[in-house]
């Protein structure tokens, strides 16, 4: 691991108030969406959406509409305000995943946004047999505590001090299914260092350009969310950044200063 990496700070105040682009990303999701249908299909399993912190199931419908047209059963997470690990929240989203996986005798693709995905990860940890793969949308699972923008709403919503989720540094390493973190070095809420996945055989870091707020509608990341998807059960290969796709996905490990993840 790279010791240079300062996963202790917030982000600043100027990327704080930049999280206005949500909504203009909100705008760009519509523009697109008909390129957006040209990304992979899917094969019709399952996929539970988790939203941030604050947020509820009317965050990702956006990204669940899309994830439908494109051919998955796709799900919210039932569970109204995400206010945090209070009690039985871990439990229902075990219980929600083990409920699709049943229902439709396959596999469940988690994707989680921001603490949602905290949340995935941890529950594909649980559950290996029942989880396909996880995907993160600016999920700070490696952070220091207060690197954020959110940790005091955070207290108030779930009425714990920042720092008290046990085992945190088990949160650090991927969980025992293909694992995807797509991140933003412009987010305003989180600090993005902590958003970095280990690299793995079956983890990626995909980096895009935009906020925290509209990682769930970008289309960038959309697009990217449909190619992880299509990638067959039981397999598992790295995003292709090549052509293109390197204008709109560039390799962190080709930036200035070498490699961010050792």
């Amino acid at each position: 691991m790279d010791t240079t990496i300062d996963r202790t700070k917030p982000p600043s105040q100027l990327l704080l108030a930049l999280e206005v682009r949500g909504i203009w990303e909100l705008q760009a999701f519509f523009a697109a969406y008909p390129l957006l249908r040209r990304a992979p299909r899917g094969d019709g399993h399952p996929v539970l959406v988790l939203p941030g912190l604050a947020a509820s199931d009317i965050s990702t419908r956006p990204l669940r509409a899309y994830l439908k047209a494109q051919g998955y059963a796709a799900h919210g997470w039932k569970q109204g305000q995400n206010r945090g690990p209070r009690d039985g929240v871990e439990a229902g989203i075990d219980a929600r995943v083990a409920e699709l996986a049943e229902r439709y005798q396959r596999k469940v693709s988690l994707i989680g946004w921001s603490l949602g995905g905290v949340f995935a990860r941890e529950s594909a940890r649980r559950a290996p047999g029942s989880v396909r793969q996880v995907i993160t949308l600016g999920s700070p699972f490696a952070n220091e505590p207060k690197a954020s923008n959110a940790w005091q709403l955070y207290e108030a919503l779930s009425g714990r001090e920042v720092g008290d989720w046990p085992e945190r540094e088990i949160m650090k390493r991927p969980p025992p299914v293909p694992s995807t973190s797509i991140y933003s070095r412009t987010d305003g809420i989180v600090a993005w260092q902590g958003c970095l996945e280990q690299e793995s055989a079956t983890t990626q870091n995909i980096e895009v350009e935009g906020s925290h707020s509209g990682l769930g509608h970008n289309p960038v990341v959309l697009y990217a969310i449909a190619d992880r998807l299509a990638l067959p059960e039981g397999e598992w290969w790295p995003f292709d950044r090549s052509g293109v796709r390197s204008l709109l996905y560039p390799d962190p490990n080709r930036r200035a200063g070498g490699p961010l993840m050792a």
